[in-house]
């Protein structure tokens, strides 16, 4: 059990809506995933249309918290308001805040990310930032009043994994009070899982699930990719060295191997 934005979880996979060939697909995929979390996003729904209401409905008979998202968004502006519609639609203040800077590789804006955050935050949200990697960027995030973080792997729908493993790692060692989800680029559950195994404290997933040949299948190996990786991390992975180590050496042998010995020296 672990405590994000004032709710309990037993889940750290949270798993998107999008991109599902049908929404029983979708809701096979929730259900395999135990995912706990489901996000939303308002401009690509459309939930004042009779089909964007069908689909709410689905989701929120799922009995799922739903983190409404500000995908699209391109200004502050943009993001502020549409946090704003989110949070009257789907009654949360649970809000993941996208501000797109590149429309190439999906990167967000630096500039205008943090300015919709210092907004949203004064507006009572419980902010879950989307960024880069950078420590600059999430140290302002952080001092902003930040208590959530979601720093990507590599860019949106890449699948690429993790490009940059020391920024992960300095991310998580320079910001230890701070919960960090890994959103975006990850492609395949040993992803999850060694993202997990850095100390992050959950990933969320939509590309990876829903464009796999099985998607409730691929959310099931998700599911156990991201508790392997946690458990890695609690348990204290061991150091790696440079030379070999036998793992049984001479002094300390087995006693049946003792025997052995003993028995071939009479």
């Amino acid at each position: 059990m672990w405590n994000i934005g004032g709710v309990e979880l037993l889940s750290r996979l949270f798993l998107g809506s999008a991109l599902y060939e049908s929404p029983a697909i979708m809701l096979k995929s929730l259900t395999a995933s135990c995912a706990e979390v489901v996000t939303v996003s308002l401009r690509r729904q459309g939930p004042d249309l009779n089909a964007g209401k069908r689909f709410l409905d689905l989701i929120r008979a799922q009995n799922k918290k739903i983190l409404p998202n500000t995908a699209g968004c391109h200004t502050a502006k943009e993001a502020i308001t549409t946090a704003n519609m989110a949070r009257e639609i789907f009654a949360t203040n649970w809000i993941k805040l996208e501000v797109i800077g590149d429309d190439y590789n999906l990167q967000p804006d630096p500039f205008e990310l943090l300015t919709a955050t210092k907004t949203l935050l004064s507006q009572g949200f419980e902010v879950f930032p989307y960024c880069t990697s950078d420590l600059v960027v999430a140290q302002r995030l952080v001092e902003t009043g930040c208590k959530i973080l979601m720093p990507w792997a590599a860019p949106i729908g890449s699948g690429m994994g993790p490009t940059d493993i020391y920024a992960l790692q300095n991310l998580r060692a320079r910001l230890p009070n701070t919960i960090l989800i890994v959103d975006a680029g990850l492609g395949k559950p040993s992803h999850a899982a060694e993202v997990m195994e850095l100390g992050y404290d959950g990933v969320l997933l939509n590309s990876a699930v829903a464009l796999s040949e099985n998607p409730p299948l691929m959310a099931e190996a998700f599911k156990c990719a991201v508790v392997a990786g946690r458990f890695g991390f609690e348990a204290g992975p061991m150091l790696p060295r440079t030379s070999a180590s036998p793992s049984t050496p001479i002094v300390g042998t087995p006693f049946w191997q003792q025997s052995e010995v003993t028995q071939g020296l009479q």
